[in-house]
């Protein structure tokens, strides 16, 4: 709060001088030239057609940038002012490379037409604020080769990713998605779902007591969410597989297995034990359809099997634990 307060103020549209203004568009040019080559350069790998876009984006830029640096040559000389978009008001603020490294490629180019539009749209507010004619045509003539780069990424799109290729892409994008997170989550849920059953069951009908039942249902959830967390983060690290971020798959997997476990632990809060009992069997009957429809949506397994395999085997496991109870 304090370093915002004594930060220093940005300068206004209106106080810059043509100088400026030339000086602020060549600065913002070289910056949005850098941004989509470090594009270019994270998705060439996964998605090559597209890097060929922000690179062709970058090149653009780098053209506008050397036409602007003429213009500035020609009326005002070779030392250009320092000025960025950072020190004036009005300019959205661009994300660090650290966190453009977490969108995913349609996220990119959202952001990359974002900033087209973002800047076209400023320069046409800033002629709103100018009352010099010079510099109202310099903002207009700048608010135009913005809008021209908008229609050239959508050129340089329709040149490098026709529909097989976008077909394609988001394929890939599909396919690591569910190989980070669904395919991790989804065993998660599995055992903290089903391995949880028999615990729980037979300490609830052992014991008769609601409150010792679900601290045995905590533990057994906890436990193993952090035991199944850590299991899916150290085995594979992603490189080889290409299974993605083992923090993101151990993340996935361990919070599953602890929602699994606790979805038909929570119930036994509950004082009165058939009613906890009850709820807790809806739970689990809800549970066991989810999976058998997440492993047949995302993992592609035909309906029915995946309900032999999950309802099923899940049947049997909380019987087990029932009579084990009664036992």
């Amino acid at each position: 709060m304090f370093r915002s307060m004594f930060a220093p103020a940005k300068r206004r549209l209106d106080s810059l001088s043509e100088q400026e203004i030339l000086a602020l568009a060549i600065s913002s040019e070289e910056d949005d030239a850098r941004i989509y080559l470090a594009y270019a350069d994270r998705l060439k790998e996964q998605y090559p057609q597209s890097a060929k876009v922000f690179s062709d984006m970058a090149e653009v830029e780098h053209a506008h940038r050397n036409m602007l640096i003429e213009m500035h040559r020609q009326r005002f000389g070779d030392q250009i002012p320092i000025i960025r978009r950072d020190h004036v008001q009005g300019f959205l603020s661009r994300k660090p490379d650290w966190l453009q490294a977490q969108l995913t490629v349609d996220q990119v180019r959202d952001e990359a037409e974002a900033m087209e539009r973002s800047a076209y749209n400023f320069y046409v507010e800033a002629q709103k604020h100018v009352s010099d004619a010079r510099i109202r045509t310099l903002l207009g003539d700048l608010a135009m080769a913005e809008q021209g780069h908008e229609d050239v990424a959508h050129m340089l799109g329709e040149k490098h990713r026709p529909a097989d290729v976008k077909e394609h892409e988001q394929e890939t994008a599909r396919r690591q998605f569910v190989l980070t997170y669904v395919q991790p989550g989804l065993a998660g849920l599995m055992d903290g779902s089903v391995s949880t059953l028999a615990p729980i069951f037979a300490a609830a009908f052992a014991t008769g007591d609601t409150w010792q039942t679900f601290l045995v249902g905590l533990s057994a959830s906890v436990g193993a969410g952090i035991s199944m967390g850590f299991t899916e983060a150290s085995h594979d690290d992603g490189k080889i597989s290409g299974r993605g971020s083992p923090i993101k798959r151990g993340l996935a997997c361990g919070i599953m297995t602890a929602l699994g476990g606790l979805g038909h632990a929570l119930p036994y809060l509950i004082p009165h034990f058939w009613t906890a009992t009850a709820i807790a069997g809806i739970v689990v009957f809800i549970e066991l359809w989810a999976i058998a429809f997440i492993q047949n949506k995302y993992m592609e397994t035909p309906f029915w099997r995946a309900v032999l395999q999950v309802v099923f085997g899940g049947s049997l496991v909380l019987a087990a634990g029932i009579l084990i109870g009664n036992g």
